[in-house]
């Protein structure tokens, strides 16, 4: 009876988590080409902070703190294009490519105001921004340095901000498609571009001048351009292999019905990304107070852990693309089980290289020419990320099944709300009362982290958040099937 129960288990845990050989073959066939290209783009972002790092520290953290400005733009974008993105999603599952094609008019109407508003605030308040990030102890004069290199950057990056809106646009509409290779060629050839610039204008190599954090910025506005053109030129010269694309430009209106039914949903995401991304880079205001060189630690941390994140961020968008089409389809029961398999998969995947990241943290600091004590910061912070790696697997995995089915005040819940009304007062308090080194203060904020997990199990058990939200014709343009 012991071995039937045994056996019983064992079977129902394969058929719930483990997917046949055709499962995974989708997944990968998806998921690889944006794993190659993420991979490839943090690598040469590493390499990109590396050659930074040997002008020096205070040139290197500038950046960094223009970085994180610059990341709450982009994950603005992101969100601008998540609510359309799960109709697109959908539209495409239901093979209406008309209703795909007002999507991506939306999405571009989205990015386009973004961008606008992002570059007024930057050049109004750009320098402002960067100095929250300089109140920690230290040298006050390394702190000018630190405001001076991240005013230059910011300034010649504003130019790039367009095409980066754009070819989001594009690229995430391909992706509703399982399009991901053509973005994945278009960031390899502009991550190629970038760090053979950036070796060039950084250092001054074959002529040209040594313009240090300046010439970084210009490599990588240079790089953006790249992107744009190989995307938009190949999508619009195939038009057999992406209908959506015939007549998109004849006009740029969107129908108001679906415009009504896009806010309804996407507005939530929006403001979820824009109040995550500043939440994020509140929290890293918060750990600057600790002192100059946490900052610069933070840095190096971030732009390795990215390096090795990208397989759990990748499974996201597979779980919105994959559950997304699935509920267009209307096979909720399917979609249910893409969910649980991706994640299972997900988790697996991040233990094996969680582990291979703590192997390498105490390595690559020594490329940077840089303290002891920010080398020492760095490692530390990277085996925090590694530890924690798993969960951060879970919640975002979670994060993009609820919003496939459209629960967008759910997801702005799990996300957002819970990040302002937990996780940063729980940190500020760590930083401002706990009386505790930085060294403590790190592994413990992501305590929040682990219980936010358990919740997104929680919420993805119940089952309510899938849904098909395309099959009411009154709000679904009519479809074109070509």
């Amino acid at each position: 009876m012991d071995l039937q129960n045994t056996t019983s288990i064992i079977g129902r845990f394969r058929n719930t988590f483990i997917g046949d050989r055709a499962f995974y073959k989708s997944v990968l066939t998806l998921v690889l080409p944006i794993i190659a290209q993420n991979s490839i783009s943090n690598f040469v972002n590493l390499l990109d902070n590396i050659m930074v790092g040997q002008v020096g520290t205070a040139q290197m953290s500038g950046v960094a703190i223009v970085n994180q400005l610059t990341f709450v733009f982009f994950l603005t974008m992101f969100g601008g294009i998540a609510g359309p993105g799960i109709y697109g999603a959908q539209f495409y599952g239901a093979r209406n490519y008309e209703g795909l094609r007002q999507t991506f008019r939306f999405k571009l109407w989205t990015v386009v105001v973004i961008y606008v508003i992002a570059v007024t605030v930057f050049l109004t308040k750009g320098k402002y921004l960067i100095s929250l990030y300089l109140t920690g102890e230290g040298d006050p004069a390394q702190a000018a340095e630190m405001l001076a290199y991240g005013s230059k950057y910011l300034f010649v990056m504003l130019f790039g901000l367009l095409p980066f809106a754009l070819t989001t646009a594009y690229s995430s509409t391909l992706r509703e498609t399982g399009e991901s290779l053509l973005p994945m060629k278009a960031g390899i050839a502009a991550v190629l571009v970038n760090l053979a610039l950036n070796y060039i204008l950084i250092f001054g190599k074959f002529g040209a001048p040594a313009l240090g954090v300046v010439g970084a910025a210009i490599a990588t506005v240079i790089s953006r351009y790249v992107e744009f053109t190989i995307i938009v030129i190949y999508t619009h010269r195939h038009v057999e292999r992406f209908p959506f694309i015939k007549g998109l430009y004849s006009s740029l209106r969107v129908p108001f019905s679906l415009i009504k039914v896009i806010m309804k949903k996407g507005i939530l995401l929006l403001l979820n990304e824009l109040f995550w991304s500043l939440g994020v880079t509140t929290q890293t205001q918060i750990f600057s107070t600790c002192g100059l060189n946490v900052i610069a630690g933070l840095n190096i941390s971030g732009t390795v852990t990215n390096l090795f994140n990208v397989v759990f961020i990748s499974m996201g968008t597979a779980v919105g693309v994959m559950t997304g089409q699935a509920l267009g389809a209307n096979d909720i029961k399917k979609a249910k089980s893409i969910v649980w398999k991706l994640i299972f998969f997900s988790i697996c995947t991040c233990i094996v290289i969680g582990g291979m990241l703590a192997a390498v943290s105490p390595f690559v600091p020594k490329l940077y020419n840089t303290t002891e004590d920010v080398r020492r910061l760095a490692t530390h912070f990277m085996l925090t990320s590694a530890g924690y790696m798993a969960f951060f697997s879970i919640t975002h995995n979670s994060y993009f099944a609820i919003r496939s089915g459209g629960k967008t005040l759910i997801t702005f819940i799990f996300d957002s709300v819970y990040l302002w009304c937990f996780c940063i007062p729980y940190v500020y308090m760590l930083t401002h009362f706990a009386n505790l080194s930085i060294l403590a203060i790190y592994p413990l904020s992501y305590v929040p982290e682990v219980i936010k997990s358990f919740i997104g199990i929680a919420i993805l058990r119940k089952g309510y958040w899938a849904q098909n939200i395309v099959a009411d014709g009154n709000t679904s343009p009519s479809a074109e099937n070509y």
